[in-house]
């Protein structure tokens, strides 16, 4: 059968479950887009940035589980795409990026200009550093082949973004479907188990420890395994500590939840991986944001067991200087599956009893909690007075698309979620902008969930115009703006290294912001303000309560800062603002390091 390029790609995309595709377009994605529009079974989504068509189509896989798509002009168009690809790369989120390209006819080769036709850029070598595969369609023959290698590589392994560049004279062109070339993968896929005896050495490990701790990351909700992780931990009675990424496989009132870590954790959490004496951590990159610096300081008396799927996560640890016990290079949910076997076969009797363990755990929590009892009583809006009443009013089944700074500080320290809630933030490249294209994509793909877009008056100025895209499709969006007048966390920065000079960072440095509620009402969005605690409660209730998308302008004082924060220099133990020392020396069950006696008090 003759077909048009273009309409092969949109049946394409449709038949692989892509209901939504993020499209700005452009002279040479202008072909894919009317094939989109005319296909049944599938929708065009325009935004009106093309790096926030990258990042919803990021979330948008976040959200279903399946592959998200996002399309792009060439030139600018594919370079906007760049940060939100970055994003999808950094967080092992399988997504497929098309890019147009200037007629092959206009391409520059070998000619050595820097670009012959109008709007060439070479993006394949650009994003080759951030994508799993990339292309550039050169005959029309091998689109399906193309294609087809694209989904199976962003989706096999360790998932990641894929990009195909598609030249503009190619989408328009016909070919015969019945004689495209289809792609065959080399061999079936096969996740890495771990072995009997890899089994047996962790569950050895765990049964000679008395501090142990569990930590889960994304890589576990990226495997399907959060039911199991979740049974494992029960079945030990082991405590738990997630990453950011998988800050909602645990309800934030379970028993076993220790909360998070890291140089923007809780003390409580922080204290439990410091203090521990043996670390399993499944599917967990450990970043230095949750290690702090040097890699040594951390878990440094625990024997660590490291499951990861790639092995190249696995060998930065002795390269920065901090040897494993266990590198277990395994698939998650073959993990977890295999420890829950064992101990099934063995008897979670044979564990020992951590009991005394866990009610240590339990004490920080209830003496470092991350909402102090000071913060209620203050009139204006305390962060984690707000994160807490959040956690309270915010419907069961919410999905938050959380933007980088404080924003996503605070939240994964304060908010405790339950139910089926889930958080959602491009954890390791953490861009400004993120979280409103998210949301879209959040709203497209689960219509039936509230969706909490919590963001930042800088983050939201980076995509401010899909506001528009929200009120055109009448996505029922909570929008809750953090008004604190400009980057509070680099303010901290800035405070910590550069005597509190700010450059850039607040609009008495360099900074300039809207009347956001103005601004708000401009593309006729319902708003609200909220500037005390007082008013949270009832304020966030009637959010809730309001079908319809709103705006809702939060203000918090420019002061507050992250609490704690680790500085640089400082194991991940000993944060700001420092502890007095006989206070801290009592807290710590492993010797301190010197670099903790900087700390005064």
């Amino acid at each position: 059968m003759q077909q048009k390029l273009s309409d092969y790609i949109a049946g394409f995309l449709a038949n692989h479950g892509i209901r939504h595709v993020f499209v700005v377009s452009g002279g040479a994605s202008i072909h894919i887009l009317h094939s989109l529009h005319h296909r049944n079974g599938i929708e065009p989504i325009c935004p009106h940035h093309e790096q926030a068509g990258a990042m919803a189509a990021d979330a948008y896989s976040r959200v279903t589980g399946r592959l998200g798509c996002a399309v792009g002009t060439s030139g600018p168009g594919a370079t906007n795409m760049i940060t939100g690809i970055a994003g999808a790369w950094f967080d092992s989120i399988p997504t497929l990026y098309i890019t147009g390209q200037v007629t092959t006819f206009r391409l520059k080769g070998t000619s050595g200009v820097r670009q012959f036709g109008f709007q060439e850029t070479e993006i394949i070598p650009m994003v080759q550093p951030i994508t799993k595969h990339c292309v550039q369609l050169r005959d029309p023959q091998r689109i399906r082949y193309e294609l087809e290698k694209a989904v199976h590589v962003a989706q096999r392994g360790r998932p990641g973004p894929v990009l195909i560049d598609i030249p503009d004279d190619l989408q328009r062109s016909f070919v015969e479907t019945d004689d495209l070339i289809g792609f065959t993968p080399d061999a079936p896929e096969q996740r890495p188990a771990p072995s009997k005896e890899e089994i047996s050495d962790i569950i050895r490990l765990l049964r000679s420890a008395t501090r142990p701790v569990l930590i889960l990351g994304h890589g576990v909700r990226l495997a399907g395994a959060m039911a199991e992780a979740r049974e494992f931990a029960e079945t030990c009675n082991i405590p738990v500590l997630t990453s950011w990424g998988a800050k909602d496989i645990l309800p934030g009132n379970h028993p076993l939840n220790a909360g998070v870590f890291g140089t923007h954790g809780t003390r409580a959490g922080n204290f439990t991986v410091q203090n521990a004496d043996c670390a399993l951590a499944i599917g967990a990159r450990l970043s230095t944001r949750e290690t702090g610096a040097p890699l040594s300081s951390w878990a440094r008396e625990a024997r660590t067991i490291i499951v990861d799927i790639d092995p190249a996560e696995l060998r930065k640890f002795p390269a920065f200087e901090r040897a494993l016990d266990l590198a277990i290079v395994a698939d998650a949910a073959a993990t977890i599956g295999a420890l829950i076997k064992a101990i099934g076969q063995h008897g979670s009797a044979k564990l020992p009893d951590w009991s005394l363990w866990r009610k240590d755990i339990t004490d920080w929590g209830q003496q470092y909690p991350v909402c102090p009892k000071s913060g209620w009583s203050e009139t204006t809006v305390n962060p984690y007075v707000l994160m807490e009443i959040l956690s309270e009013t915010a419907p069961d089944d919410a999905y938050f698309f959380i933007d980088t700074g404080c924003a996503i500080a605070w939240s994964m320290q304060g908010l405790r979620l339950r139910g089926s809630q889930r958080t959602f933030h491009d954890f390791n490249n953490t861009a400004m902008g993120w979280a409103l294209p998210a949301a879209i994509a959040g709203a497209l793909a689960a219509p039936k969930s509230p969706i909490v877009c919590l963001v930042g008056d800088g983050a939201l100025m980076m995509n401010v115009q899909e506001l528009a895209t929200v009120k055109y499709h009448r996505l029922p969006i909570k929008i809750l703006l953090i008004d604190n007048g400009g980057y509070s966390m680099v303010r901290q920065t800035e405070a910590q290294w550069l005597r509190g000079v700010n450059v850039g960072t607040s609009t008495e440095s360099g900074l300039g912001f809207p009347d956001f509620t103005a601004l708000a009402e401009s593309f006729g969005f319902k708003t609200s303000q909220l500037i005390r605690n007082a008013d949270l409660a009832q304020g966030l209730k009637k959010i809730f309560a309001e079908p319809r998308a709103s705006f809702t302008r939060i203000e918090i004082p420019p002061e507050k800062g992250v609490i704690p924060q680790v500085a640089f220099g400082y194991p991940i133990e000993d944060s700001e603002p420092h502890l007095p020392r006989e206070e801290f020396l009592r807290n710590m069950k492993v010797a301190p390091l010197p670099v903790s006696l900087k700390a005064v008090g």
